[in-house]
């Protein structure tokens, strides 16, 4: 039943009420003076005195029905009071109940929900009303907290680093990437102040916030170079987008003097080849110095084809074209036939060669060719640069690996020159290596080929005391 049909009824209720006891009131007094009249009438035979005595009971008739009318206003009042504090009771209970549910609302609880038990009239309408808010609100809520957690899903996915600035000049997002490149650690928002001072990003931004078209630049940000778009938020403020190019430019660089090294370094051989075939054209060349002359073509030849075959290497490992496919093989037969074809050569110059392996390191896990070549490239290398003394193989376990590698009493590496000699066409002393017969491509294979199999490479060495090169390779102890 509705709030206004149980006020209706209320007030029919009292009103009833009210002119039933005044009815009742009003005719027991009338049948009570009736019977008084009836018995003064036959008592008193004087008409004077029974005419008295009516109108003196007609006097107290009239006091007693406005007493009585009186008494039942009250009786009546009394019951609307009852009355009003029963339907009173069961209004502002539901109400108290809606304003509670909605003070949770307002502080952010949105589960809560008015019980079923209010059901019917205005106030089951309100409190399916409010029900229906709830819902709305906690279903807007999730669907705003899931595209919140998708968008910063997305943003943090990204490889740029993306920097939301408002209106009012702070910064209100930024994902981690952003925070690594601008070395940002504050947490939101904070004032756009705080951003590096860089004036190429700073002027970006402070155009774009001033109603700028879009900026796109290259700016240098801490030994970085980054790709920097800016534009304006519709609602005011900027967002920018970083990207590291230092990665592509380093690429360039390297391409740029990879190209550089290998015209230089096929260069060299042809010029020689080209004047000896210029020389050779000559009819009145001796024999001999013509087969000197065609010796010296024959060695440059090869010594371009050991290039191309070393850059072909190395395209073939970091192309992904060669997978090693390891095994367990033993150091000592690696080393062995890794020094044979070297012995002559170090006989030659004084050199002795020698295999010192570790008991527990006598075995490691290797692509067999992988293996060879490595320890190949390491002797070669080692014995060019080794005018007397020793070259020796050696294996030593580390943890769960093995390193093999070879130690030499040459003349040593600088330490400047250290950190760079796995580069491809590094050398540290250019003349001698190309006089030696390397290609400058040795040491970047062999590193190539270690992290392959998901090792690494060390080079220590002292000048004039001797350098050490070696690999460690996974290698688990045997069960």
């Amino acid at each position: 039943m509705r709030l206004t049909q149980r006020l209706l009824l209320q007030s029919a209720v009292v009103a009833t009420l009210l002119v039933a006891i005044i009815l009742g009131a009003v005719e027991w007094r009338v049948r009570h003076r009736l019977e008084l009249q009836d018995t003064v009438a036959v008592g008193m035979a004087q008409p004077a005195d029974r005419a008295s005595l009516e109108a003196a009971a007609d006097e107290a008739l009239l006091r007693a029905i406005r007493n009585d009318v009186l008494i039942a206003s009250g009786i009546a009042l009394i019951v609307a009071l009852l009355l009003a504090r029963g339907l009173a009771g069961q209004v502002t209970r539901p109400m108290q109940e809606l304003r509670d549910m909605a003070q949770d609302l307002a502080g952010g609880d949105l589960t809560a929900r008015p019980s079923r038990s209010i059901s019917g009239g205005e106030v089951g309408d309100l409190a399916d009303s409010l029900r229906r808010v709830a819902e709305q609100m906690e279903t807007r809520l999730w669907e705003m907290q899931s595209e919140e957690a998708l968008l910063v899903a997305l943003t943090e996915s990204l490889n740029e680093g993306v920097v939301a600035v408002d209106a009012r000049k702070r910064v209100v997002r930024i994902n981690e990437r952003g925070r690594q490149l601008l070395n940002l650690r504050q947490p939101l928002p904070f004032p756009a102040n705080e951003l590096p001072q860089e004036p190429q990003l700073q002027e970006a931004l402070q155009l774009v916030l001033s109603g700028a078209p879009p900026i796109v630049r290259e700016i240098q940000l801490a030994g970085r170079t980054l790709a920097l778009t800016v534009r304006a938020l519709s609602g005011g403020g900027a967002v920018f987008a970083m990207y590291d190019l230092t990665p592509v430019r380093r690429l360039e660089t390297v391409r740029s003097d990879f190209v550089a090294n290998v015209s230089h370094e096929l260069r060299t051989p042809l010029t020689i080849i080209g004047g000896f075939v210029e020389t050779l054209q000559d009819d009145d060349v001796p024999p001999d110095l013509r087969r000197q002359f065609l010796g010296m073509a024959e060695a440059n030849v090869q010594r371009m084809q050991r290039i191309v075959d070393d850059l072909l290497d190395l395209s073939r490992i970091e192309s992904g074209g060669w997978r090693p496919a390891p095994m367990e093989l033993r150091v000592e037969e690696l080393a062995a036939d890794a020094l044979a074809p070297l012995q002559s050569r170090a006989d030659d110059k004084g050199v002795s060669l020698g295999i010192d392996v570790a008991p527990n390191a006598r075995f490691i896990r290797c692509d067999p060719t992988a293996a060879g070549q490595i320890l190949v490239n390491l002797a070669e290398n080692a014995l060019r640069h080794t005018a007397a003394g020793r070259v020796v193989v050696f294996a030593e376990r580390e943890g769960d690996g093995v390193w093999m590698g070879v130690h030499d009493t040459g003349m040593g590496i600088g330490p400047e020159h250290l950190p760079r000699i796995f580069e491809r066409f590094y050398r540290a002393d250019p003349g001698r290596s190309r006089e030696a017969g390397g290609t400058g491509l040795g040491l970047s294979i062999v590193r190539h080929l270690a992290e392959a199999h998901h090792g690494r490479v060390r080079a220590e060495s002292t000048v004039g005391v001797g350098t050490t090169i070696a690999v460690w390779l996974p290698t688990p102890l045997p069960a």
